[in-house]
């Protein structure tokens, strides 16, 4: 298996079957599981076998499944299946700090991951110290030797900033700390963050991974000791595990996952290179274009520049309204990495928290829209781009 190349690696890592020999994966929709004896009972709550389950918070056969076929994707020693995306950001920090211990984290993150970051950790004694991601110096003197974890983005939402893995690591590791990666926006396919120096990634599988807009799930990867002796009790306990409904539609998602990615970051590519030059937009940014500040960097670290582009429209707030209101294919909506193209105003949904100051200070203009590209046909979507900025432009 090890061998296996990704394609191959996503339809068949991990696969169990029952005594009837189906093909598709089996759902074992059971919240607990029966035993032979008392003694049986016993020996599995002392320590159970890899195969042997206990109660659904604490794992599933099909939510396993779902594990080992990520991991064997990512190249992890070992998974863990959390309810959503943000589930596992949560568990990925929580389980493994306490109070007086310190964090360093790019400035640049999802507006929940700043809430468990700003008020979650800091409520219970974490200390907390934001850098501008791209800056290296920022990491080496925010880092000490009380530095437990750093985390990051991989690529920013939505401004889509590239951070040097390989070299913040490096200064992690200096002190011992952890180096934890949310890698939604670079995709499993594209990145290979834990060969790059990343110690834990978390993604959103609700994301590319589902990719269909059918459910939300998350997942914590690292290694074995990690995911088991820190993550697993904390997960297990506090009840953030994914369902095994929803793990067998992640197992079905991850079949077509490596078609569905490349096809939509071959469009946003074309996209970004049909609208670069667009006198009607402030910027264009998506690292697979040459004037993108990372540009360089995204070719060292990953193999596609990703799904998503955003765009900065000339006359802030209203033209963007326009524009989002005049598109015929694309949807407005709040996810990425589906299937169908979603747009998003993140200046007042997915990052409307922030102060004025904040969102200026990330890039987050009035005028900025997110552009997560989907499936449909790339004359058409950017077709439909166009006209929309056309109908912007003429109110």
């Amino acid at each position: 298996m090890e061998d296996w190349k990704t394609r191959t690696k996503m339809i068949h890592s991990g696969i169990r079957r029952s005594q009837y020999g189906e093909v598709a994966e089996a759902i074992f929709m059971t919240q607990g599981f029966v035993y032979d004896s008392a003694e049986q009972a016993e020996a599995r709550f002392i320590e159970a076998g890899p195969d042997e389950f206990i109660y659904a918070r604490y794992g599933n056969p099909t939510v396993k499944m779902f594990e080992d076929r990520i991991a064997a994707l990512e190249g992890a020693e070992d998974a863990f299946a959390t309810a959503s995306g943000m589930a596992a950001v949560n568990g990925a920090l929580t389980s493994m700090l306490k109070a007086g211990d310190h964090v360093v984290a790019a400035r640049a993150l999802f507006g929940s991951c700043l809430y468990i970051l700003e008020e979650v950790l800091t409520r219970f004694g974490v200390e907390v110290t934001f850098v501008d991601g791209t800056d290296l110096d920022q990491w080496k003197r925010a880092i000490n030797k009380d530095t437990k974890a750093v985390f990051f983005e991989s690529m920013s939402n939505p401004t889509l900033e590239v951070i040097d893995l390989p070299s913040v690591a490096r200064l992690a590791r200096r002190v011992g700390a952890k180096v934890i990666v949310d890698n939604v926006f670079a995709t499993p396919v594209f990145s290979r963050a834990l060969e790059q120096g990343a110690d834990v990634v978390v993604y959103s599988a609700t994301k590319h991974i589902d990719g269909q807009g059918r459910a939300l799930g998350g997942v914590i990867l690292g290694t074995k000791e990690f995911i088991r002796k820190t993550v697993e009790p904390y997960l297990k306990h506090t009840g953030g595990s994914m369902s095994p409904f929803t793990a067998w539609i992640m197992l079905k998602g991850l079949e077509t996952l490596d078609l569905r990615v490349r096809a939509q970051a071959a469009t946003a590519q074309a996209m970004a290179e049909a609208l670069q030059w667009d006198t009607r937009l402030e910027r264009v940014i998506y690292p697979g274009l040459e004037q993108h500040p990372q540009h360089v960097l995204a070719g060292q670290l990953l193999e596609k520049p990703g799904t998503v582009l955003s765009l900065d429209i000339k006359g802030g707030q209203a033209a963007a309204f326009r524009f989002l209101n005049a598109l015929q294919i694309m949807t407005i909506s709040n996810n990425l990495g589906d299937a169908k193209s979603i747009v998003t105003h993140p200046a007042t949904t997915t990052h409307q928290r922030l102060s004025d100051e904040q969102k200026e200070m990330l890039g987050i203009t009035p005028g900025l829209v997110r552009v997560s590209i989907g499936i449909e046909d790339t004359d058409d979507l950017i077709a439909d781009v166009k006209q929309a900025l056309d109908a912007a432009e003429a109110a």
